[in-house]
C-alpha cells in the first residue's frame, strides 16, 4: 500500500480503490482518450470530498471528479484520483413544487431526478441523450444541453445554486450578484470588462472555454453560471441547486422529411419561431433498415417536438410545423409509445455513429460544434468539403435548431500517419468553425479533443485570462489539470495506441470486425446505454448491472478490462486474468447487449472467448463440467433409462446438497425433474399422422425439450400439424445413408428417419469450451447435412438453442460454409407458422397473457412473429422485458443465485403477480419456465402448449 492509498483510507468512510479492476473501470470515458489514475475514492459525503482533497494536496497528486464517465472530450479521466460520486452521493435531496427547484448531489442520475419531478407537471429542461445514466454533476461540469434546448437552453440556464469545495479546501456557496465567488475573481473581471464584453461569441450553445462573461455586471456576475462548463478545473461541486420547468401537459412529435441533409439544416432555423421545444437533425445514413420504415419518406429528417395543454393542442401546433415546413413527407404521432419509438431512433445515433454504413470505425474528436443557427446549412456544407479534402467521412446528425452538430468522423488512430491527418483536421476545423462564428463545443466541453485550440477560437489574450481564472480558484492547479488550460496536446494519451497491432489468435470469428478481437472490444466507446438503471418496453442490457449497480459487471465496465487486458499495461497477465474473470463472472450471457447496445456490443461472445483462454490446459469450474456438459449427461440418463432413479435422489435433501456441492451448482436451488419419456422416445412411439400435404419442416429435439420438458415439443408437433405441415426430426447417420440427391427423395427419407444426436453446443459455448463446441458443432453439421440437401426450414423452440444456431454456430465455424447454411434455415416456432403456414389461423385462446420475451429472442431472433401469432390467438397484453436471471447455467453456479433472485424481481416476476386474473403465463425459454416456478411458484408454458391446449379441447 502506498503512503497515498494508506492516508486516503485513514481519512475517509467511502470506498478507497487502488486495485486492478478500480482503475481499470476509469482509465477511460466516452472519448478518444485514457489515462490510468493512481486509484479511485468514491465519498459518501462532502467531509469525505474534502479529505481527499486535503490528501491529494499534501501528496501533490491532482484530482478528477467524475460522473456517468460519458463525457466525449477526455475531462473524466486522469492519472491522480478519480472521485466516483455514483456510488454514494447520488441522492435528491428535496424537490420544492412551488419554487420548482430540487435540491440534487453531483451523483445523481437524471433520469431519477425526472421521474419525481414528473408527478408534480415538472422536469429538468437539459436532457442529454444519455439522460438514463448521466448524472447532474457531469451536466453541470460540462454545461451539458440536449434535444430541448430551443425551449429551456443549457443546464447552465438550469443552475440557481452550487455549493462547490476548491482544492484548497474551501467551502462556497455560488449564486448570483458575485455569491460564493473565491478572492480576486471580482478583481479579475473588473480589470477586463470590455475583453470579456467583445470576445465571446453571442450564440445559444457556447460551450467552450470559462464562462467568464456571465460574471459581468449587466449580466448580474452569476457565479454559480460562470462555474458551469468547467470540468471539474475550478472547484468540486458536492450539491446543486437546480430550477424545474413545467412540463407539456401533452407532446406531440413531427418528424418532417427533407431530400438531404443540407435541405434539413437549412429549414430548421426557420421553425423556430413556432416556439417548438425541440428541432433535432439526422440523415439517412444512421438509421438502420428495421428504423427507417417508421419515418416518412427522405433523405434526412427534423424531429420537432411540440407542447401543449392537451393533445388536440400539441397536434394542432405539429401540424402547424408541417405546414410551415417544405417537406418531402411527413409524420405527425401523438401517443406516447410511438414517440418512444421515434426518439430512440434519434437519441441511439450516439451509438450508432461510431460505425460507418460499410461497418468500418468512426470515431469522437469533433462531436459537437456549435454555429448559430442559421448559418448551419453554409457550415455543413464547408464541412463536407472539408472531410472529402482530408479523404474522411463522418454522418453528422444532432441539435439542427440549435446549430449544434455531433458527427463522428473514419479517423485512423491507429498509425502515426493517420493521427497526423486528425491534427491537421482538427486545426483546419477549428478555423472553419470560427470563420462561421460558432464555438469549438457546444455540448460536450472542451476536454483534451479542443482545449488546445481554444486559442484559435478566443485568441491568446483571453486564453490567458482563462489560465488568470484557473489561479484564482485553484492555484496549486490540483483539479483536473491538462483540461481547458495549459492543455494535453489532442493527440496524446490516445486509448488505442497500448492496443496490439497484430490480430489476437481467437476461437470465434467475429466477422463484423474483421476478425479482430481488438477491434470487437474497441466497439464499446463508452457511451454506457448499459448503465440505464431501468428498462423500457422489451430491452434487455445490462441485467446484471441493474442487480448489483456496480460498474465492473456493467457492460462498458468488462469492455474496458478487457481494453486493458489487451493493452497488459495495468492488467498484466492476459487471459489468465483474475480481474477480467470476476467482471465477466455475473455476465448472464443474455445477448441483451448484442441488440440494445447502440455499437452491438456482444459480451456474451466476449465471455466465451476469455473462458475458452482463461482454462485451456486448466482444471475448470465444477460448474462447467456440471451444467456445460449437460447433454452427455442427461443423454446417458436417458440411455439407462434412469429418470425415476435421477428425480428420487435428487428429492432426498442430504444427497442432493452433496451433488449440488459437488457439481458447483447454488445450493439455494432445486435441481429439475428429468422427464419420464423423452421427446424423442415419444415422437418414434406415436402413430404417425397421415395425409399431410403441406410442407416439409424438419423440428429440432434441443437438450431441455428432449429430456426436461418434453410437453414442449409434443405440443409443437400438435400445433404444426395442425397447421398442415409435415414435421420430421433430425436424421440419424444410419438414417443418411438413404437420403438422396433430390429435395422430393431427401423429404421422402427425412419423413422415415430417426432423431438424430443434434446439439446446437450452447452450454459448451457459454461456458467457453469452445473447442468442445467446435466439435459437437461439426458432428451435427455432419447428421445435418441431408437436411441442408433440402429447402426444408429448422424450427427450434428453445429460444437460446435458436439463437446458438444463428449466430454461434456460424461464428464459431465460420471456415465451414455448411454452418451459414443451416443457421439461415433456424426458424423460431412463430415463424415456421408464418412463414410456412401462412392461411392457417390459430385457434382462438382469448386470454390475457403475461411473461417475458426470452431475452436471446429479443436479442437475436426478434419476436415480430410471435408477437402476431399471440396477437391471432387472443392473447392480449404486452410481455416484458429483461432477463429471468436464470440464464442457462448461470442461476444454477454457486454465488449466483442472489444476483439471479435480482434479476428475476427486475421486470419477470412484478409482471407475473400484477397480471389480471386468468392471465395465461408465458415462456417459450426453459432457464425462464425453471426460474417462475422456482422464485414465484408459477407455472409458465411455451406458446406452443397453449395453442396446443386449445386444440385438444376443440
Amino acid at each position: 500500500m502506498t503512503d497515498l492509498e494508506a492516508a486516503l483510507r485513514g481519512a475517509v468512510r467511502g470506498e478507497v480503490g487502488f486495485d486492478v479492476t478500480s482503475r481499470a473501470l476509469t482509465t477511460m470515458d466516452a472519448s478518444n482518450y485514457r489515462r490510468v489514475p493512481l486509484g479511485v475514492v468514491a465519498p459518501r459525503d462532502t467531509d469525505d470530498v474534502a479529505a481527499v482533497l486535503e490528501v491529494c494536496r499534501t501528496h501533490a497528486v491532482p484530482v478528477v471528479a467524475r460522473g456517468g464517465g460519458t463525457s466525449i472530450a477526455g475531462q473524466a479521466t486522469g492519472t491522480g484520483v478519480v472521485l466516483d460520486f455514483t456510488r454514494h452521493m447520488d441522492r435528491l435531496v428535496s424537490l420544492d413544487p412551488d419554487a420548482r427547484t430540487a435540491v440534487v448531489q453531483p451523483g445523481l442520475v437524471l433520469d431519477r431526478l425526472q421521474d419525481a419531478a414528473a408527478p408534480h407537471g415538472l422536469r429538468f429542461g437539459p436532457d442529454p441523450s444519455t439522460h438514463s445514466r448521466c448524472t447532474l454533476g457531469g451536466m453541470i461540469g460540462n454545461n451539458s444541453c440536449g434535444s430541448h434546448s430551443v425551449a429551456w437552453g443549457t443546464t447552465a440556464d438550469s443552475a440557481h445554486e452550487l455549493t462547490v469545495l476548491t482544492a484548497r479546501g474551501e467551502r462556497l456557496r455560488l449564486g448570483q450578484e458575485w455569491a460564493g465567488a473565491p478572492e480576486g475573481l471580482r478583481e479579475l473581471v473588473d480589470g477586463d470588462l470590455a475583453r470579456l464584453r467583445t470576445g465571446f461569441p453571442d450564440l445559444p450553445r457556447r460551450i467552450s472555454g470559462y464562462a467568464l462573461d456571465a460574471l459581468l455586471p449587466e449580466r448580474g456576475a452569476d457565479v454559480a453560471r460562470s462555474f458551469c462548463g468547467s470540468e471539474g478545473t475550478l472547484g468540486v461541486l458536492t450539491e446543486a441547486v437546480v430550477r424545474l420547468v413545467e412540463a407539456p401537459r401533452a407532446r406531440a412529435l413531427a418528424v418532417l422529411g427533407y431530400a438531404d441533409e443540407a435541405g434539413a439544416a437549412e429549414a430548421a432555423a426557420g421553425l423556430l419561431p413556432l416556439g417548438p421545444l425541440t428541432v433535432e437533425g439526422m440523415a439517412a445514413d444512421l438509421v438502420p433498415d428495421s428504423a427507417a420504415a417508421l419515418l416518412p419518406r427522405g433523405g434526412a429528417w427534423l424531429f420537432v417536438e411540440t407542447g401543449g395543454e392537451s393533445a388536440a393542442q400539441a397536434r394542432a401546433r405539429a401540424e402547424a410545423v408541417v405546414r410551415a415546413a417544405d417537406v418531402v413527407d411527413a409524420l405527425v404521432v401523438t401517443e406516447p409509445a410511438g414517440q418512444r419509438t421515434l426518439w430512440r431512433i434519434r437519441e441511439d445515433a450516439s451509438g450508432t455513429a461510431t460505425r460507418m454504413p460499410d461497418g468500418s470505425e468512426a470515431w469522437p474528436g469533433w462531436e459537437d460544434c456549435a454555429v448559430p443557427p442559421a448559418r448551419l446549412g453554409a457550415y455543413l456544407r464547408d464541412f463536407r468539403g472539408l472531410l472529402s479534402a482530408h479523404d474522411l467521412r463522418g454522418t453528422p446528425y444532432g441539435h439542427f435548431g440549435d446549430g449544434c452538430i455531433h458527427v463522428r468522423v473514419d479517423f485512423d488512430l491507429l498509425t502515426a500517419a493517420g493521427i497526423a491527418r486528425f491534427r491537421r483536421f482538427s486545426e483546419e476545423l477549428a478555423d472553419l468553425v470560427v470563420a462561421h462564428g460558432g464555438s469549438l463545443s457546444g455540448e460536450h466541453g472542451d476536454g483534451q479533443a479542443r482545449a488546445e485550440l481554444l486559442p484559435r477560437m478566443y485568441g491568446q489574450e483571453t486564453v490567458a485570462l482563462f489560465e488568470r481564472a484557473k489561479a484564482v480558484w485553484d492555484p496549486d492547479d490540483l483539479l483536473n489539470p491538462g483540461m481547458l488550460v495549459r492543455p494535453a496536446p489532442l493527440d496524446a494519451n490516445l486509448r488505442f495506441s497500448v492496443l496490439p497491432r497484430e490480430p489476437v489468435d481467437v476461437a470465434f470469428g467475429y466477422p463484423s470486425d474483421g476478425g479482430d478481437f481488438s477491434a470487437a472490444v474497441r466497439r464499446c466507446v463508452g457511451v454506457a446505454k448499459c448503465r440505464t438503471t431501468s428498462v423500457s418496453g422489451s430491452g434487455v442490457m445490462c441485467p446484471s448491472f441493474r442487480a448489483t449497480g456496480d460498474e465492473a459487471h456493467s457492460t462498458r465496465g468488462r469492455a474496458r478490462l478487457l481494453h486493458e487486458m489487451l493493452a497488459g499495461e495495468l492488467v498484466t497477465d492476459g487471459w489468465r486474468s483474475t480481474e477480467v474473470r470476476d467482471a465477466l463472472d455475473l455476465c448472464l450471457s443474455c445477448k441483451g447487449c448484442r441488440s440494445d447496445c447502440p455499437v452491438e456490443v456482444d459480451m456474451a461472445t466476449y465471455k466465451a472467448e476469455f473462458l475458452h483462454h482463461h482454462y485451456a490446459g486448466r482444471r475448470r469450474p465444477a460448474a462447467h463440467y456440471a451444467m456445460g456438459w449437460l447433454p452427455v449427461w442427461l443423454r446417458w440418463a436417458a440411455r439407462a433409462r434412469a429418470a425415476p432413479v435421477v428425480n428420487a435422489l435428487a428429492g432426498v435433501r442430504p444427497l442432493a446438497a452433496v451433488v449440488k456441492r459437488l457439481g458447483g451448482i447454488a445450493g439455494e436451488r432445486d435441481v429439475p425433474r428429468l422427464a419420464g419419456e423423452t421427446f424423442s422416445r415419444w415422437w418414434r412411439g406415436r402413430r404417425p399422422v397421415a395425409g399431410g400435404s403441406g410442407e416439409l419442416v424438419v423440428l429440432w429435439p434441443d437438450t431441455f425439450t428432449e429430456h426436461l420438458s418434453p410437453s414442449v415439443g409434443r405440443a409443437a408437433v400438435r400445433v404444426l400439424e395442425a397447421a398442415g405441415l409435415r414435421v420430421v426430426l433430425p436424421p440419424t447417420l444410419r438414417g443418411r445413408a438413404v437420403i438422396g440427391d433430390g429435395t422430393t427423395k431427401s423429404a421422402a427419407s427425412l419423413l422415415t428417419a430417426r432423431r438424430g444426436r443434434v446439439c446446437c453446443g450452447l452450454t459448451y459455448v457459454s461456458t467457453g469450451q469452445l473447442d468442445r463446441a467446435r466439435a459437437v458443432l461439426r458432428r451435427t453439421l455432419d447428421l445435418m447435412a441431408p437436411v441442408l440437401e433440402t429447402s426444408a426450414p429448422v424450427v427450434v423452440l428453445e429460444p437460446s438453442c435458436a439463437a446458438a444456431l444463428r449466430t454461434d454456430l456460424p461464428e464459431l465455424l465460420h471456415d465451414d460454409p455448411r454452418a451459414a447454411r443451416l443457421a439461415a434455415r433456424v426458424l423460431t416456432f412463430a415463424e415456421a407458422l408464418e412463414r410456412h403456414a401462412p392461411g392457417w389461423a390459430p385457434p382462438a385462446v382469448d386470454r390475457p397473457a403475461t411473461g417475458q420475451t426470452h431475452c436471446h429472442q429479443h436479442a437475436v431472433l426478434g419476436d415480430a412473429a410471435d408477437r402476431r401469432l399471440r396477437e391471432a390467438a387472443g392473447l392480449t397484453g404486452e410481455l416484458s422485458g429483461g432477463c429471468c436471471g436464470l440464464a442457462g447455467n448461470f442461476g444454477f453456479e454457486k454465488g449466483h443465485y442472489e444476483v439471479s433472485a435480482a434479476c428475476a424481481e427486475d421486470q419477470l416476476l412484478p409482471a407475473v403477480r400484477e397480471a389480471p386474473d386468468g392471465a395465461v403465463v408465458l415462456a417459450d425459454g426453459f432457464s425462464c419456465r425453471t426460474q417462475l416456478e422456482q422464485l414465484g411458484g408459477v407455472r409458465g408454458r411455451h406458446l406452443a402448449e397453449v395453442l396446443a391446449e386449445v386444440l385438444e379441447g376443440e
